[in-house]
């Protein structure tokens, strides 16, 4: 019933904002500078008729999920090798607050010239997916109790069982924070990369074009789709850790 209320609470602002939008939009009257929610339906509507708006869907989602799914296997991979390897970690750690602390754009140029543009998304997903899962697993990790290792070495139980029930308990709320924050970074990034980087048929080369020929509804027609693209990824992804996660996050199927 509290679902249900919520929802109805998030419509009734969303509703409400749209409004504002509309009337903003409606007492501006310069298209080439602001548009409505109505026009960018409309230009969105038009867009859906032809082959090249899902390609270039298909194309940017396919590297932009590829990107973030290598960063996350290699991130929380990378993690658990270093709770173990103590020296390891130390070498890492400097990379990974590299990664953290460089310009998504200087990435982005220095990719571009040694990648080229139709894989720098992907690149560019994966260096700023990884140190957000990295760090967020380790943190994880760093919360183990110690006890319960202890009771489980005396008990004899097996590598699975304190995997199931003393590491995961332990790392999987950090991993859906880090997960959370590193979804909406990805689209954002690789969109972004896209951009600089104009590779044919993406979204990102949708937004540039919108951008030189002035068609201020497409440009936000293209923005409604990258949010709807990552709202729906990051969804389908949370929920595969929450079933993964069973009733150590059973918490979490309200969020």
């Amino acid at each position: 019933m509290k679902n249900k209320k919520d929802t109805g609470k998030k419509t009734v602002a969303i509703f409400f904002w749209l409004c504002v939008w509309q009337i903003v939009s409606v007492i501006m009257k310069d298209s080439l500078v602001f548009v409505g929610p109505a026009d960018m339906l409309r230009s969105l509507w038009e867009q859906m008729h032809g082959m090249e708006f899902w390609i270039s869907i298909g194309n940017s989602a396919l590297r932009i999920m590829a990107g973030f799914l290598a960063a996350f296997g290699s991130a929380v991979a990378m993690a658990g090798i270093t709770f173990r390897v103590k020296w390891l970690k130390l070498l890492l750690d400097p990379v990974v607050q590299l990664a953290k602390s460089v310009p998504v754009a200087s990435f982005v140029v220095l990719l571009l010239i040694l990648a080229g543009s139709e894989k720098l998304s992907l690149f560019i997903v994966f260096l700023m997916v990884f140190p957000i899962i990295y760090v967020n697993m380790g943190q994880g990790l760093e919360y183990v109790d110690p006890g319960m290792l202890e009771m489980s070495r005396v008990f004899g139980m097996s590598l699975w069982k304190k995997f199931l029930y003393i590491y995961r308990p332990a790392f999987l709320p950090f991993l859906m924070s880090g997960a959370r924050v590193a979804l909406g970074m990805g689209w954002k990034s690789g969109v972004a990369a896209e951009i600089i980087g104009i590779p044919r048929h993406s979204i990102g080369e949708r937004l540039y074009m919108a951008k030189i020929y002035l068609n201020t509804d497409s440009l936000f027609a293209w923005t409604l789709v990258i949010i709807l693209l990552s709202m729906l990824f990051e969804k389908g992804f949370l929920r595969i850790l929450r079933l993964f996660g069973g009733k150590t996050l059973k918490g979490e199927e309200t969020k």
